[in-house]
């Protein structure tokens, strides 16, 4: 089985999130995707993230009517920062079956030679790049097991979300209806 693995603080998922992992499930050779809670990404801040236990919720709520899509909270048992590597590393152990692929934005990969053991992940697995705004065509990683998809662009990001959250605007279309009602029950961003 082919797995795309969905690296993300989701903080809080949202329908680009949802719209990226729908595409590679149609328009990809992956058969299902997991979304990889990050505890905590060892180039963003902590304290701006809501617990890992309620974002962990938000994507099970998200993808609650897909049965191909999987929320994980690997990453909550493994030692922090979390680093790809060791993810990978330990799902390959206890998967030994399934082929993962990493999905990533073309931003990170602009910046994926600075990450932990980045050549051994290059070695062993595929990255499936959707396209960023914000990239920069000229720095981007050219590799073999690079593969770039034609996704479509999504200009909505949780940062915005959440200080519309804050700020008391009303953001439930730019969520699944399940998650803006959760996020509104439990006043989460609200401060």
């Amino acid at each position: 089985m082919k797995i795309g693995l969905f690296f993300g603080s989701f903080n809080p998922i949202h329908v680009g999130h949802m719209v990226l992992a729908n595409y590679f499930l149609e328009f990809t050779d992956l058969e299902k995707i997991w979304f990889v809670i990050s505890p905590q990404n060892p180039f963003k801040e902590k304290k701006t993230l809501l617990g890992e236990h309620h974002r962990l919720q938000l994507v099970n709520i998200a993808i609650e009517e897909n049965s191909n899509m999987k929320a994980s909270d690997i990453e909550f048992k493994l030692p922090q920062p979390s680093y790809t590597i060791n993810t990978l590393t330990y799902l390959k152990e206890k998967h030994p079956s399934y082929k993962f692929v990493l999905i990533m934005g073309e931003d990170n990969l602009q910046s994926f030679h600075k990450w932990k053991n980045y050549e051994e992940i290059l070695k062993h697995y595929e990255i499936y790049v959707y396209p960023r705004k914000e990239a920069d065509e000229k720095k981007l990683l050219e590799h073999s097991k690079v593969k770039k998809y034609n996704a479509p662009l999504i200009e909505i990001s949780s940062t915005f979300i959440r200080h519309s959250i804050k700020e008391k605007k009303d953001v439930g279309f730019y969520l699944p209806a399940n998650v803006w009602k959760y996020i509104k029950e439990m006043h989460f961003y609200e401060k």
